[in-house]
Protein backbone atom coordinates (compact mmCIF):
# COMPACT_ATOMS: atom_id res chain seq x y z
CA UNK A 1 0.00 0.00 0.00
CA UNK A 2 1.47 3.30 -1.19
CA UNK A 3 1.57 6.00 1.46
CA UNK A 4 1.46 10.01 1.27
CA UNK A 5 1.84 12.82 4.20
CA UNK A 6 -1.47 15.17 2.86
CA UNK A 7 0.00 19.18 2.99
CA UNK A 8 -2.68 21.68 3.24
CA UNK A 9 -1.31 25.42 2.04
CA UNK A 10 -4.00 28.05 3.10
CA UNK A 11 -2.52 30.80 0.86
CA UNK A 12 -4.06 34.10 0.57
CA UNK A 13 -5.53 34.32 -2.73
CA UNK A 14 -5.86 30.13 -2.99
CA UNK A 15 -5.44 27.00 -0.69
CA UNK A 16 -4.15 24.05 -2.26
CA UNK A 17 -3.58 20.30 -1.14
CA UNK A 18 -0.74 18.40 -2.36
CA UNK A 19 -0.06 14.34 -1.50
CA UNK A 20 3.67 13.86 -0.95
CA UNK A 21 5.39 10.25 -1.31
CA UNK A 22 8.32 9.34 0.80
CA UNK A 23 10.95 10.56 -1.66
CA UNK A 24 9.44 14.09 -1.31
CA UNK A 25 8.26 13.33 -4.48
CA UNK A 26 4.56 14.91 -5.45
CA UNK A 27 2.19 12.47 -6.11
CA UNK A 28 -1.45 14.57 -6.49
CA UNK A 29 -2.09 18.39 -6.04
CA UNK A 30 -5.35 20.32 -6.09
CA UNK A 31 -6.31 24.25 -6.41
CA UNK A 32 -8.92 26.35 -5.69
CA UNK A 33 -9.41 30.14 -5.49
CA UNK A 34 -11.54 31.99 -3.16
CA UNK A 35 -12.41 35.92 -3.58
CA UNK A 36 -10.96 38.76 -1.63
CA UNK A 37 -13.40 41.20 0.09
CA UNK A 38 -12.17 45.32 0.37
CA UNK A 39 -15.24 46.75 2.54
CA UNK A 40 -12.90 49.83 2.66
CA UNK A 41 -9.85 51.51 1.66
CA UNK A 42 -6.79 49.68 3.10
CA UNK A 43 -9.13 46.72 4.07
CA UNK A 44 -8.63 43.34 3.60
CA UNK A 45 -10.95 40.31 4.58
CA UNK A 46 -11.53 37.00 3.98
CA UNK A 47 -14.51 35.25 4.26
CA UNK A 48 -13.80 32.14 6.96
CA UNK A 49 -16.29 29.54 5.33
CA UNK A 50 -14.31 30.24 1.50
CA UNK A 51 -10.98 29.03 3.71
CA UNK A 52 -13.11 26.21 5.24
CA UNK A 53 -14.84 25.26 2.08
CA UNK A 54 -11.78 25.31 -0.15
CA UNK A 55 -9.58 23.52 2.02
CA UNK A 56 -11.62 20.49 2.61
CA UNK A 57 -12.60 20.18 -1.44
CA UNK A 58 -8.75 20.58 -2.17
CA UNK A 59 -7.90 17.75 0.07
CA UNK A 60 -10.59 15.32 -0.90
CA UNK A 61 -9.45 16.14 -4.79
CA UNK A 62 -6.20 15.38 -4.07
CA UNK A 63 -6.94 12.27 -2.35
CA UNK A 64 -9.29 11.51 -5.25
CA UNK A 65 -6.54 11.80 -7.89
CA UNK A 66 -4.71 9.05 -6.60
CA UNK A 67 -7.76 6.78 -5.41
CA UNK A 68 -6.53 7.44 -1.55
CA UNK A 69 -8.45 6.87 0.80
CA UNK A 70 -7.89 7.82 4.81
CA UNK A 71 -6.43 4.96 5.50
CA UNK A 72 -3.56 5.79 2.88
CA UNK A 73 -2.28 9.21 4.80
CA UNK A 74 0.18 8.91 7.56
CA UNK A 75 -0.45 12.32 8.48
CA UNK A 76 -1.47 15.95 7.73
CA UNK A 77 0.78 19.28 7.67
CA UNK A 78 -0.67 22.86 7.94
CA UNK A 79 1.01 25.61 6.15
CA UNK A 80 -0.83 29.48 5.93
CA UNK A 81 -0.98 32.62 5.46
CA UNK A 82 0.62 34.32 8.27
CA UNK A 83 -0.98 37.00 10.71
CA UNK A 84 -4.54 36.58 9.06
CA UNK A 85 -6.90 36.72 12.11
CA UNK A 86 -9.78 35.03 13.09
CA UNK A 87 -12.25 35.21 16.07
CA UNK A 88 -14.96 32.77 16.81
CA UNK A 89 -17.56 31.33 18.81
CA UNK A 90 -16.49 28.50 20.96
CA UNK A 91 -19.97 26.99 20.88
CA UNK A 92 -21.43 27.46 17.10
CA UNK A 93 -18.08 27.73 15.68
CA UNK A 94 -19.32 30.92 13.70
CA UNK A 95 -16.86 33.57 13.03
CA UNK A 96 -17.98 37.19 15.11
CA UNK A 97 -16.49 38.86 11.58
CA UNK A 98 -14.79 38.00 8.40
CA UNK A 99 -10.95 37.42 8.88
CA UNK A 100 -9.14 40.01 8.91
CA UNK A 101 -5.89 39.57 6.18
CA UNK A 102 -2.57 40.36 6.67
CA UNK A 103 -2.75 43.19 4.28
CA UNK A 104 -5.14 45.06 6.21
CA UNK A 105 -4.44 48.30 7.27
CA UNK A 106 -6.84 49.66 9.68
CA UNK A 107 -5.46 49.43 12.91
CA UNK A 108 -2.39 51.50 11.66
CA UNK A 109 -3.97 54.02 13.98
CA UNK A 110 -3.59 51.94 16.74
CA UNK A 111 -0.37 51.00 16.00
CA UNK A 112 1.11 54.65 16.07
CA UNK A 113 -1.20 55.09 19.23
CA UNK A 114 1.04 52.46 20.96
CA UNK A 115 4.46 53.82 19.09
CA UNK A 116 5.16 56.40 21.39
CA UNK A 117 5.45 54.34 25.11
CA UNK A 118 5.33 50.74 23.70
CA UNK A 119 7.97 50.09 20.84
CA UNK A 120 10.72 48.81 22.25
CA UNK A 121 8.47 46.86 25.05
CA UNK A 122 7.12 44.72 21.89
CA UNK A 123 10.45 44.94 19.99
CA UNK A 124 12.15 42.99 23.06
CA UNK A 125 9.30 40.83 23.68
CA UNK A 126 8.50 39.75 20.37
CA UNK A 127 10.78 40.93 17.77
CA UNK A 128 8.36 42.28 15.74
CA UNK A 129 7.74 46.12 14.70
CA UNK A 130 4.54 47.72 16.09
CA UNK A 131 2.73 47.45 12.25
CA UNK A 132 -0.77 46.41 11.28
CA UNK A 133 1.09 43.64 9.37
CA UNK A 134 0.50 41.43 12.68
CA UNK A 135 -1.99 40.14 14.27
CA UNK A 136 -2.36 41.45 17.63
CA UNK A 137 -3.56 44.77 16.64
CA UNK A 138 -6.56 42.90 14.74
CA UNK A 139 -7.58 41.14 17.37
CA UNK A 140 -8.14 44.25 19.63
CA UNK A 141 -9.99 45.83 17.06
CA UNK A 142 -12.22 43.02 16.86
CA UNK A 143 -13.15 42.96 20.53
CA UNK A 144 -13.34 46.34 19.99
CA UNK A 145 -15.81 46.92 17.58
CA UNK A 146 -17.37 43.71 17.09
CA UNK A 147 -20.82 43.96 19.12
CA UNK A 148 -19.99 41.97 22.35
CA UNK A 149 -16.70 40.72 21.67
CA UNK A 150 -14.96 41.90 24.61
CA UNK A 151 -17.98 40.37 26.93
CA UNK A 152 -18.16 37.15 25.59
CA UNK A 153 -14.58 37.09 25.26
CA UNK A 154 -14.11 37.76 29.09
CA UNK A 155 -16.44 34.73 29.44
CA UNK A 156 -14.15 32.48 27.76
CA UNK A 157 -16.87 32.05 24.81
CA UNK A 158 -14.87 33.23 21.77
CA UNK A 159 -11.51 31.66 20.33
CA UNK A 160 -8.79 33.31 18.22
CA UNK A 161 -6.56 31.93 15.62
CA UNK A 162 -4.21 32.81 12.59
CA UNK A 163 -5.17 30.44 10.08
CA UNK A 164 -3.59 27.33 10.93
CA UNK A 165 -5.88 27.51 14.80
CA UNK A 166 -9.06 28.42 12.71
CA UNK A 167 -8.57 25.20 9.43
CA UNK A 168 -7.05 22.43 13.41
CA UNK A 169 -10.43 23.91 15.05
CA UNK A 170 -12.98 22.65 11.99
CA UNK A 171 -11.01 19.78 11.13
CA UNK A 172 -11.15 18.28 14.67
CA UNK A 173 -14.60 18.76 15.04
CA UNK A 174 -13.93 21.76 17.29
CA UNK A 175 -11.92 19.17 19.34
CA UNK A 176 -8.25 21.33 19.42
CA UNK A 177 -7.39 24.72 19.45
CA UNK A 178 -4.22 25.29 19.19
CA UNK A 179 -1.55 26.81 17.00
CA UNK A 180 2.76 26.08 16.74
CA UNK A 181 5.41 28.46 17.93
CA UNK A 182 5.66 30.23 14.21
CA UNK A 183 2.56 31.38 13.81
CA UNK A 184 2.38 32.38 17.40
CA UNK A 185 5.76 34.51 17.30
CA UNK A 186 3.42 36.92 14.62
CA UNK A 187 0.80 38.13 16.52
CA UNK A 188 2.30 40.79 18.79
CA UNK A 189 1.74 38.32 21.96
CA UNK A 190 3.81 36.01 22.24
CA UNK A 191 7.25 36.16 24.22
CA UNK A 192 9.68 34.31 21.90
CA UNK A 193 12.40 34.22 24.37
CA UNK A 194 10.46 32.75 26.86
CA UNK A 195 8.24 30.88 24.70
CA UNK A 196 5.08 32.18 26.33
CA UNK A 197 1.65 34.31 25.91
CA UNK A 198 3.07 37.33 26.98
CA UNK A 199 0.78 39.01 30.27
CA UNK A 200 2.13 42.49 30.15
CA UNK A 201 1.44 42.34 26.23
CA UNK A 202 -2.05 40.92 26.23
CA UNK A 203 -2.80 43.55 28.84
CA UNK A 204 -1.68 46.20 27.01
CA UNK A 205 -3.76 45.57 23.87
CA UNK A 206 -6.63 44.17 25.98
CA UNK A 207 -6.74 41.13 25.31
CA UNK A 208 -8.07 38.03 27.33
CA UNK A 209 -5.73 34.71 27.55
CA UNK A 210 -9.05 32.84 27.46
CA UNK A 211 -9.01 33.42 23.22
CA UNK A 212 -5.56 32.41 23.09
CA UNK A 213 -4.74 28.85 21.34
CA UNK A 214 -2.06 26.39 23.09
CA UNK A 215 1.32 26.61 21.53
CA UNK A 216 2.74 23.53 20.44
CA UNK A 217 6.03 22.38 18.59
CA UNK A 218 5.98 23.24 14.45
CA UNK A 219 5.90 19.02 14.82
CA UNK A 220 3.83 17.74 17.15
CA UNK A 221 0.37 15.79 17.74
CA UNK A 222 -2.44 18.62 16.72
CA UNK A 223 -5.27 15.79 17.06
CA UNK A 224 -7.21 13.97 14.40
CA UNK A 225 -9.65 14.58 11.49
CA UNK A 226 -13.39 14.50 12.32
CA UNK A 227 -14.15 11.12 10.20
CA UNK A 228 -17.18 11.97 7.93
CA UNK A 229 -14.85 14.78 6.39
CA UNK A 230 -12.57 12.40 4.53
CA UNK A 231 -13.74 8.96 5.56
CA UNK A 232 -11.83 8.11 8.27
CA UNK A 233 -9.28 9.72 11.27
CA UNK A 234 -6.06 11.51 9.96
CA UNK A 235 -3.73 12.39 12.47
CA UNK A 236 -2.35 16.33 12.16
CA UNK A 237 0.81 16.24 13.30
CA UNK A 238 2.47 18.97 11.55
CA UNK A 239 2.03 23.56 11.24
CA UNK A 240 3.83 26.13 10.16
CA UNK A 241 3.15 29.39 8.84
CA UNK A 242 4.35 29.81 5.33
CA UNK A 243 7.56 32.13 5.35
CA UNK A 244 8.47 29.44 7.60
CA UNK A 245 7.34 26.09 6.06
CA UNK A 246 8.85 27.33 2.90
CA UNK A 247 12.49 27.42 5.02
CA UNK A 248 11.98 23.97 5.99
CA UNK A 249 11.09 22.76 2.65
CA UNK A 250 14.14 24.41 1.56
CA UNK A 251 16.32 22.12 4.17
CA UNK A 252 17.20 25.54 5.56
CA UNK A 253 18.58 23.79 9.28
CA UNK A 254 22.17 25.25 9.83
CA UNK A 255 22.55 28.60 11.14
CA UNK A 256 23.96 30.70 8.11
CA UNK A 257 21.39 29.12 5.55
CA UNK A 258 18.80 31.45 3.40
CA UNK A 259 16.14 31.46 1.60
CA UNK A 260 13.79 33.86 -0.39
CA UNK A 261 10.39 33.55 -1.58
CA UNK A 262 9.34 35.51 -4.29
CA UNK A 263 5.73 35.43 -4.81
CA UNK A 264 3.50 39.17 -4.82
CA UNK A 265 5.92 40.09 -2.21
CA UNK A 266 9.54 38.46 -1.44
CA UNK A 267 10.56 37.00 2.25
CA UNK A 268 13.72 36.17 3.02
CA UNK A 269 14.83 34.29 6.20
CA UNK A 270 18.27 33.64 7.84
CA UNK A 271 18.48 31.01 10.02
CA UNK A 272 20.49 32.28 13.15
CA UNK A 273 20.27 28.79 15.11
CA UNK A 274 19.00 28.57 18.74
CA UNK A 275 20.12 32.19 19.66
CA UNK A 276 17.54 35.72 18.76
CA UNK A 277 19.26 38.07 17.28
CA UNK A 278 18.38 41.62 17.80
CA UNK A 279 17.82 43.64 14.26
CA UNK A 280 19.50 47.25 14.19
CA UNK A 281 18.46 47.54 10.66
CA UNK A 282 14.66 47.13 11.00
CA UNK A 283 14.16 43.37 10.10
CA UNK A 284 12.29 41.43 12.23
CA UNK A 285 13.12 38.59 14.66
CA UNK A 286 11.05 35.55 14.52
CA UNK A 287 10.73 31.99 15.10
CA UNK A 288 11.75 29.67 12.37
CA UNK A 289 10.50 26.63 14.01
CA UNK A 290 10.44 24.79 17.09
CA UNK A 291 10.90 20.91 17.10
CA UNK A 292 11.15 19.03 20.54
CA UNK A 293 10.47 22.16 22.48
CA UNK A 294 13.80 23.90 21.26
CA UNK A 295 12.79 26.88 19.45
CA UNK A 296 15.19 28.12 16.27
CA UNK A 297 15.27 31.73 15.15
CA UNK A 298 15.46 33.78 12.31
CA UNK A 299 15.75 37.31 11.20
CA UNK A 300 13.50 37.88 8.24
CA UNK A 301 13.01 41.09 5.83
CA UNK A 302 10.24 41.67 3.82
CA UNK A 303 9.68 42.78 -0.02
CA UNK A 304 6.63 44.89 -0.68
CA UNK A 305 6.58 43.90 -4.60
CA UNK A 306 8.70 41.63 -6.25
CA UNK A 307 6.47 39.59 -8.84
CA UNK A 308 3.78 42.44 -8.42
CA UNK A 309 6.47 44.36 -10.16
CA UNK A 310 6.10 42.13 -13.32
CA UNK A 311 2.03 42.36 -13.06
CA UNK A 312 2.66 46.15 -13.39
CA UNK A 313 4.21 45.53 -16.58
CA UNK A 314 1.81 43.21 -17.72
CA UNK A 315 -1.62 44.73 -16.25
CA UNK A 316 -0.63 48.47 -16.27
CA UNK A 317 2.32 49.04 -18.85
CA UNK A 318 1.03 46.27 -20.89
CA UNK A 319 4.52 46.11 -22.10
CA UNK A 320 4.88 42.04 -22.08
CA UNK A 321 1.24 39.53 -21.66
CA UNK A 322 2.92 36.99 -19.53
CA UNK A 323 5.67 36.62 -17.08
CA UNK A 324 8.49 34.67 -18.49
CA UNK A 325 8.12 37.54 -21.74
CA UNK A 326 10.34 39.76 -19.09
CA UNK A 327 13.69 37.70 -18.93
CA UNK A 328 13.84 37.89 -22.66
CA UNK A 329 13.24 41.84 -22.89
CA UNK A 330 15.44 42.35 -20.06
CA UNK A 331 18.24 40.24 -21.56
CA UNK A 332 18.02 43.00 -25.03
CA UNK A 333 18.01 45.30 -22.73
CA UNK A 334 20.71 48.42 -24.09
CA UNK A 335 23.44 47.78 -21.40
CA UNK A 336 24.11 51.91 -22.04
CA UNK A 337 21.00 52.35 -20.07
CA UNK A 338 20.75 52.67 -16.38
CA UNK A 339 17.40 52.61 -15.68
CA UNK A 340 16.17 52.35 -12.06
CA UNK A 341 12.75 51.46 -10.87
CA UNK A 342 12.18 51.77 -7.01
CA UNK A 343 8.80 49.87 -7.21
CA UNK A 344 7.42 51.70 -3.67
CA UNK A 345 3.94 51.14 -5.09
CA UNK A 346 2.88 50.26 -1.41
CA UNK A 347 5.72 52.13 0.33
CA UNK A 348 9.19 50.73 1.22
CA UNK A 349 9.11 47.88 2.76
CA UNK A 350 12.30 46.06 5.08
CA UNK A 351 14.99 47.75 6.18
CA UNK A 352 13.15 50.74 5.27
CA UNK A 353 9.70 50.24 6.50
CA UNK A 354 8.58 53.42 5.00
CA UNK A 355 4.73 53.23 4.15
CA UNK A 356 4.19 56.72 3.39
CA UNK A 357 6.46 56.96 0.33
CA UNK A 358 5.72 56.00 -3.49
CA UNK A 359 7.34 54.23 -6.76
CA UNK A 360 9.72 56.14 -8.84
CA UNK A 361 11.77 55.70 -12.27
CA UNK A 362 15.30 56.75 -12.48
CA UNK A 363 17.68 57.42 -15.84
CA UNK A 364 14.84 57.92 -18.14
CA UNK A 365 16.02 58.91 -21.54
CA UNK A 366 14.48 59.34 -25.36
CA UNK A 367 15.72 55.77 -26.01
CA UNK A 368 14.25 54.18 -23.31
CA UNK A 369 11.51 51.63 -24.20
CA UNK A 370 10.00 48.24 -22.66
CA UNK A 371 13.47 45.87 -22.83
CA UNK A 372 15.04 48.81 -20.41
CA UNK A 373 11.78 48.97 -18.20
CA UNK A 374 11.57 44.87 -18.25
CA UNK A 375 14.95 45.15 -16.80
CA UNK A 376 14.40 47.89 -14.34
CA UNK A 377 11.33 45.87 -13.27
CA UNK A 378 13.68 42.66 -12.32
CA UNK A 379 16.64 44.02 -11.48
CA UNK A 380 14.20 46.38 -8.43
CA UNK A 381 13.34 42.54 -6.85
CA UNK A 382 17.41 41.80 -7.00
CA UNK A 383 18.18 44.87 -5.41
CA UNK A 384 15.78 44.89 -2.49
CA UNK A 385 17.31 41.48 -1.65
CA UNK A 386 20.72 42.66 -1.84
CA UNK A 387 19.57 45.44 0.69
CA UNK A 388 17.69 42.55 2.84
CA UNK A 389 20.94 40.21 2.57
CA UNK A 390 23.10 43.26 4.08
CA UNK A 391 21.27 43.82 6.82
CA UNK A 392 21.37 39.95 7.57
CA UNK A 393 25.05 40.65 7.43
CA UNK A 394 25.42 43.86 9.76
CA UNK A 395 22.72 42.19 12.18
CA UNK A 396 24.35 38.77 12.79
CA UNK A 397 27.87 40.28 12.21
CA UNK A 398 29.84 37.91 10.90
CA UNK A 399 32.07 37.25 7.82
CA UNK A 400 31.01 38.58 4.47
CA UNK A 401 31.97 34.87 3.59
CA UNK A 402 29.26 33.15 5.14
CA UNK A 403 26.15 33.70 3.83
CA UNK A 404 27.38 32.29 0.20
CA UNK A 405 24.02 30.30 -0.97
CA UNK A 406 20.89 31.93 -1.43
CA UNK A 407 18.23 29.27 -2.03
CA UNK A 408 14.89 30.55 -4.13
CA UNK A 409 11.10 29.10 -4.58
CA UNK A 410 8.01 30.60 -5.52
CA UNK A 411 7.13 32.80 -9.27
CA UNK A 412 10.00 34.46 -10.11
CA UNK A 413 12.55 31.96 -9.04
CA UNK A 414 11.51 30.31 -12.14
CA UNK A 415 13.16 33.37 -14.67
CA UNK A 416 16.78 32.09 -15.34
CA UNK A 417 17.88 35.90 -16.38
CA UNK A 418 16.39 37.09 -13.21
CA UNK A 419 18.51 34.27 -10.73
CA UNK A 420 21.85 35.50 -12.87
CA UNK A 421 21.05 38.73 -12.01
CA UNK A 422 20.25 38.31 -8.40
CA UNK A 423 23.60 36.13 -7.76
CA UNK A 424 26.02 38.85 -9.83
CA UNK A 425 24.16 41.49 -7.29
CA UNK A 426 24.59 39.48 -3.60
CA UNK A 427 27.93 38.43 -4.96
CA UNK A 428 26.85 34.80 -3.44
CA UNK A 429 25.69 31.72 -5.00
CA UNK A 430 21.59 31.10 -5.82
CA UNK A 431 20.06 27.96 -5.55
CA UNK A 432 16.93 26.86 -6.99
CA UNK A 433 15.83 23.30 -5.63
CA UNK A 434 14.31 20.44 -7.92
CA UNK A 435 10.91 20.66 -6.02
CA UNK A 436 9.37 23.96 -6.68
CA UNK A 437 6.59 23.53 -4.21
CA UNK A 438 8.83 23.97 -1.12
CA UNK A 439 6.08 25.53 1.43
CA UNK A 440 3.88 22.73 1.01
CA UNK A 441 6.69 20.71 0.84
CA UNK A 442 8.18 21.99 4.71
CA UNK A 443 4.46 21.34 5.91
CA UNK A 444 4.41 17.68 4.86
CA UNK A 445 7.96 17.46 6.69
CA UNK A 446 6.42 18.21 9.77
CA UNK A 447 3.84 16.12 9.47
CA UNK A 448 5.70 13.36 8.53
CA UNK A 449 8.73 13.95 10.97
CA UNK A 450 6.43 13.43 14.02
CA UNK A 451 5.30 9.98 12.43
CA UNK A 452 8.48 8.90 11.56
CA UNK A 453 7.96 9.14 7.50
CA UNK A 454 10.40 11.61 7.08
CA UNK A 455 14.16 11.50 8.63
CA UNK A 456 15.33 13.95 11.17
CA UNK A 457 16.49 17.63 9.78
CA UNK A 458 20.53 16.53 9.30
CA UNK A 459 19.45 13.88 7.22
CA UNK A 460 16.14 15.57 5.66
CA UNK A 461 18.97 17.73 3.93
CA UNK A 462 20.39 15.06 2.12
CA UNK A 463 16.95 15.13 0.77
CA UNK A 464 16.92 18.33 -0.83
CA UNK A 465 17.99 18.50 -4.59
CA UNK A 466 19.73 21.00 -6.85
CA UNK A 467 17.74 21.90 -9.84
CA UNK A 468 20.13 24.84 -11.07
CA UNK A 469 22.73 26.65 -9.53
CA UNK A 470 23.51 30.48 -11.06
CA UNK A 471 26.88 31.65 -9.55
CA UNK A 472 27.85 35.44 -9.62
CA UNK A 473 29.17 36.47 -13.14
CA UNK A 474 29.53 40.07 -12.67
CA UNK A 475 32.89 41.70 -12.00
CA UNK A 476 33.09 43.46 -8.91
CA UNK A 477 33.48 47.25 -9.70
CA UNK A 478 30.06 46.96 -12.02
CA UNK A 479 28.28 45.63 -9.25
CA UNK A 480 29.46 48.31 -6.92
CA UNK A 481 28.31 50.58 -9.71
CA UNK A 482 24.82 49.51 -10.08
CA UNK A 483 24.26 48.91 -6.22
CA UNK A 484 25.99 52.50 -5.85
CA UNK A 485 23.10 53.39 -8.56
CA UNK A 486 19.99 51.64 -6.87
CA UNK A 487 21.11 53.34 -3.00
CA UNK A 488 20.78 57.14 -4.74
CA UNK A 489 17.61 56.16 -6.09
CA UNK A 490 16.27 55.15 -2.87
CA UNK A 491 17.93 58.16 -0.90
CA UNK A 492 16.61 60.75 -3.23
CA UNK A 493 12.75 59.15 -2.92
CA UNK A 494 13.07 58.70 0.94
CA UNK A 495 14.05 62.68 1.26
Amino acid sequence: MTSYVLAIDQGTTSTRAMLFRADTSIAAFAQQEFPQHFPADGEVEHDPEDLWQTTVATCRDALHAVDATARDIVAIGITNQRETTLLWDRASGRPVHRAIVWQDRRTAYLCAELQAGYEGLFAAKTGLLLDPYFSGTKLAWLLRKVPGAAQKSGRGELAFGTVDSYLLWRLTGGQMHATDATNASRTLLFDIHAGRWDDELLKILGVPESVLPEVLDSSAAFGFTDPDLFGGVIPICGIAGDQQAAMIGQACFVPGMVKATYGTGCFALLNTGTTPVKSNNRLVTTIAYQLGGVRHYALEGSIFVAGAAVQWLRDNLRIVQSAPETGPLAQSADPTQDIILVPAFVGLGAPHWRPDVRGALFGLTRATGPRELARAALESVCFQTADLIAAMKADWQIAESALTTLRVDGGMANSDWTMQRLADLIGSQVDRPRIKETTALGAAYLAGLHKGFFPEPDRFLDHWQLERRFSPQMDAATRERKLAAWSNAVRRLLM
